[in-house]
Formats: C-alpha cells, structure tokens, sequence
C-alpha cells in the first residue's frame, strides 16, 4: 500500500498543527496551574534542579556518591508525590496531561521508517476527501437498490434482471471488501444508467476505507491530463499521470466517451500495460461492448481487456431516467 505524496503530505501537516495545537494546550493549561496553585511551580523548579543535581553527581568519584543518588531520587519522588496531589486536589482529572499527542511516535508520524497507526488514519481521511472532491465518497454498497432493477427476463440473455444485478452487486462487494493488491482487474460494461459509476463509486470508497491509495478518473480527464503532461510541460497534469501510475487502485470511469485519435490508444495501451507489468489493480467502466475494442482502440488492448480483466455486465433501465420520472 502506498499513498500518494500529497496526500501524506497534507496528513503530515495535519499532523504537525495537531501537535502544535497540543503542545500550545499544555503549556496554557500549565500556567493556570501556576497561577492558581504556586506551589506547582516551585515544584517543577525543584524537580529540575534535583535532575542537575543527578546528572552532576553521576559523574563524581568517591565512596558517597551511591547514598547521595538515593537520596536525590527519594527527594524527587517525594516532590512528585506532592505535585500529583496538588494537581488532583485543584483540578480536573487530565487538565496537566503531559502525555504527547501519540504514544507510539510521540507526534512525529513514524516509529522507526514505518509510518505509525496515527499517520496512516489522517492518510485515510485525506484519501476519502480527495475522493469526495470528485464527487465520490458518498455512495455505499448499503445505499446501492436492487428494486431499480426490472423483476423481468432479459430477451438477449435469457436471465432475470435483478437477479443478474444481485450478482454484480455481490462480485463488487466482494472485490471491495476482499480487496488486496492481488485482487485483479474489472471491466464494467453496459448502457448508460445502469449503476457502474455508483458501483464504482462505492468500491472507491471502501478501498480508500482499508488503507489503499485510490485515484477516481473519467476517461476524458485522464487522457487530457496525459495528453498536457506529454506535449504541454504542465507540471500539476504530470503529478496527475504520476498517481495514474503509483496508486493502488485505478479507477476509469467511462471509457468510450473521450475524443478518439492516436494519443488516446497509445496512451491507454501505456497505462495498461505499465499496471499490468506492476500488479496493480484497474477498474475500467464502459458503455462500449468487448467486440467494440479492437475496433475503436486496438487488437492488443481489446486482448488485454479481454485476458485480464473480470467482466461484469450490467443490464436493466436507465435508473436516472426513470429517478428523473418520479420526481
């Protein structure tokens, strides 16, 4: 799993304004202790001059030098005894919480190289924000009706409708819940309206939930910005093609509706091709059938779409139409 770096960058400094907010906390919180009870500063003074005294002692010679370190230690428990009295006397359970704001990093992210518990969930929620700037982070399996399918038979398939969706519905559900970097590919086919941006959507979502970096793209943003980040210099299309490539999980949503040319099958042959080779998984949606492919794109894109990538079809009725009905 790895996370873009804007992402971790923008939970870093989450993180770091989260400490500092802590940190500021403590220190006001301290001196309305001082205020209010002077004797806990006299304290703390005290404690740090048998803290020097410590320090300066562990370096002298001589016979007495063991009996005078117990006695700096008993001196300093004993101030500490007083203080915690004091503090659980005249004020609120955790008001002088000096504890960091992680105890496993302390605040800084990361236990060795590996980034802690508390970095990965500010990571999470930036992940599901900038979903939700896509207008994806909404949907969810729970939300997704299997009314808004006809109970009927499908006349090309010979397969009852809903039926077929529960099914769709089900390998969706499982490839997001069950989701690793070996889950696979999927290629949602099917006419407009029929639930593959929401499906999509809601795999998205739950993805980005377990940890995974997911990028969420329409077809015709994704070649724009591949196409600017090739011949235009531009260096945010560029960051853009770099997520493409690194994240965990690609989403295309509506391969077909992008303006044709070229650029557009060798890029998408490139991407394909690069994800493949890495492992890493794709979801791609389209209203154009599997035998559409080698026509509008190429014989070895239509062969890779086809070798390595789970189709799952949708059938039924325009479901925004028949939403657009209702109102």
């Amino acid at each position: 799993m790895g996370y873009s770096a804007e992402v971790v960058r923008r939970a870093r400094l989450r993180l770091e304004q989260a400490k500092a907010d802590r940190q500021s906390q403590q220190q006001q919180n301290l001196r309305q202790a001082y205020d209010r009870v002077p004797r806990i500063r006299e304290i703390d003074g005290l404690l740090r001059q048998t803290m020097a005294q410590a320090a300066r002692t562990a370096f002298t010679q001589g016979g007495d030098v063991m009996e005078l370190m117990n006695r700096i230690k008993e001196e300093n428990l004993a101030l500490q005894r007083e203080r915690e009295q004091l503090i659980a006397t005249h004020f609120e359970p955790g008001f002088l919480d000096e504890t960091p704001i992680c105890s496993r990093c302390g605040g800084s992210g990361y236990v060795g190289s590996t980034m802690c518990a508390c970095l990965q969930e500010l990571c999470r929620q930036e992940q599901r924000k900038e979903l939700t700037l896509l207008h994806v982070g909404t949907e969810t399996f729970d939300s997704f009706c299997l009314e808004a399918y006809p109970d009927r038979k499908d006349d090309d398939l010979g397969v009852n409708v809903r039926d077929f969706m529960r099914k769709t519905y089900q390998s969706c559900w499982n490839y997001a819940n069950n989701f690793t970097m070996n889950a696979g590919n999927l290629l949602f086919s099917g006419n407009t309206g029929l639930g593959k941006t929401f499906l999509s959507a809601c795999i998205a979502r739950t993805v980005a939930d377990k940890g995974y970096s997911v990028v969420y793209e329409s077809a015709t943003h994704l070649f724009s910005r591949m196409e600017q980040a090739k011949f235009g210099g531009d260096e945010e299309a560029r960051a853009h093609v770099r997520r493409y490539q690194e994240c965990d999980l690609l989403i295309v949503d509506d391969l077909g509706t992008e303006m044709g040319g070229q650029f557009t099958v060798s890029a998408l042959y490139t991407l394909l091709n690069d994800r493949l080779l890495a492992g890493k998984p794709m979801i791609i949606s389209t209203n154009l059938n599997p035998e559409e492919f080698a026509t509008r794109y190429s014989p070895q894109i239509a062969s890779r779409l086809d070798g390595r990538f789970k189709l799952l079809f949708f059938l039924g009725d325009d479901i925004r139409v028949m939403k657009g009905w209702r109102k």
